[in-house]
């Protein structure tokens, strides 16, 4: 039985999101004029963004054709916007796959059921044995990431690896198939932080054609899982939409800004991340439905970001180091590094079927040089548990390094 609609579906079957596409399509070079005059620098100013706050309507004009042709423009403004809200601090983690094994059948994904890959699930003491690699090389924010699987991949499972990993990882977050409010809050006690779940595409329609079969199939039930895991206590809620997936992209960031906009009003303590990730080559074979441009890309992040100030905007290493380093000049604020997408990736690369390939390959140490040399500061660790009695001296835990775990921390991890 298909879930009912959540509080924020009901918002957006309210929105002309259809119309909101069209007034982007249609936006002229004197609409775009008249947005960008309110959010560039002006001339004799220090760097920051006219008064006034870009609405929907405005963000279909900054995503539009006509705007592109503009994105130096919007790109000075989104960078303006984004060291007034957030200075040079740029938040780094780490994936940390745990099962590619899926009951789920989405035709874009490398996981999907019916693919004839090699499938692992690691054991906790496995989960713990990447975890150590990835303390070891800097990470204190890691995502957990699995196939829909609700056996191998059972709440009683997650909730054991949460609570193996939470000693030394002071930031966890789970991207896997969505659960229940008895769930979350399971999780949530464990010492689970954050939730992030892409809704793929808001076309309804499309989201039927690429979703076969399988509990992800229903579209409300996905959409409505922030509601509940913020209602358990997550406070850090992750959203995106798959650039490629569905023919009218700008329609999909549009709705994707009115789902930032709506959990950020609703749920005022969390934090809102949203990530745009473009379709990369995987076992489905899957070919986006519409490229999405470089130029498009980085205009809509930068759109984005004006749309709204506070977001956490996350780029992963999908994208090439080139563009990586261009967008945390403009408007990107956390950032994975080193990533490996497939179980076990880490400390025995090639025994299970990756989801996706990666196209920034750099180790975590190179991609923070690049920040410090771009003028920014890598954080590796800005969450801290409640109470931690083993642990060492304060300078020590507040490095985030490599050498902060106490023997807790240590034993922890085995």
């Amino acid at each position: 039985m298909s879930a009912p609609p959540g509080e924020f579906a009901r918002e957006l079957a309210a929105l002309d999101l259809s119309g909101l596409s069209e007034r982007s399509r249609r936006a002229t070079p004197a609409e775009v004029d008249e947005v960008l005059r309110r959010v560039v620098p002006g001339p004799g100013g220090r760097g920051e963004p006219a008064p006034g706050r870009v609405g929907l309507d405005e963000l279909a004009v900054l995503l539009s054709p006509a705007a592109t042709g503009r994105l130096e423009e919007l790109a000075l403004a989104a960078r303006a916007t984004t060291l007034r809200r957030f200075g040079r601090a740029v938040r780094l983690f780490a994936p940390l796959y745990v099962s590619n094994a899926c009951l789920s059948s989405c035709t874009y994904c490398g996981f999907a059921k019916g693919l004839p890959v090699a499938r692992r699930t690691l054991s906790v003491d496995e989960v713990a044995a990447e975890g150590r690699l990835l303390a070891e090389r800097g990470f204190r924010h890691v995502l957990l990431v699995a196939g829909e699987h609700r056996v191998e991949v059972s709440a009683d499972y997650l909730v054991a690896v949460v609570e193996r990993l939470r000693p030394v990882f002071p930031s966890l977050s789970i991207e896997t198939q969505t659960w229940s409010d008895d769930t979350y809050t399971r999780l949530v006690r464990a010492g689970l932080e954050g939730v992030v779940h892409y809704q793929e595409t808001y076309d309804r329609a499309r989201y039927a054609q690429v979703h076969v079969a399988g509990w992800k199939r229903d579209y409300d039930r996905r959409l409505s899982s922030f509601e509940r895991a913020a209602g358990a206590g997550a406070r850090r809620l992750g959203i995106g939409a798959l650039l490629g997936l569905a023919p009218d992209w700008r329609a999909d960031v549009l709705a994707l800004a009115a789902h930032a906009s709506f959990l950020s009003r609703r749920y005022w303590r969390t934090e809102v991340s949203v990530a745009l990730p473009r379709i990369k080559p995987s076992a489905s074979e899957f070919p986006p439905v519409v490229v999405v441009s470089d130029a498009e890309f980085v205009q809509a992040y930068a759109a984005l970001r004006l749309f709204e100030p506070d977001l956490a905007l996350t780029l992963s290493t999908r994208e090439p180091a080139a563009m990586r380093d261009g967008l945390v000049r403009i408007a990107v604020t956390t950032m994975s590094a080193g990533s490996s997408t497939e179980p076990g990736g880490y400390g025995s690369p090639g025994t299970a079927q990756e989801q996706f390939s990666i196209s920034d390959e750099r180790p975590p140490a190179e991609v923070a040089a690049m920040l410090v040399a771009a003028g920014y500061e890598p954080v590796w660790k800005d969450a801290f548990p409640l109470v931690d009695p083993t642990a060492g001296p304060p300078a020590d835990r507040l490095t985030g390094g490599p050498h902060a775990e106490s023997p807790a921390q240590r034993a922890a991890l085995g």
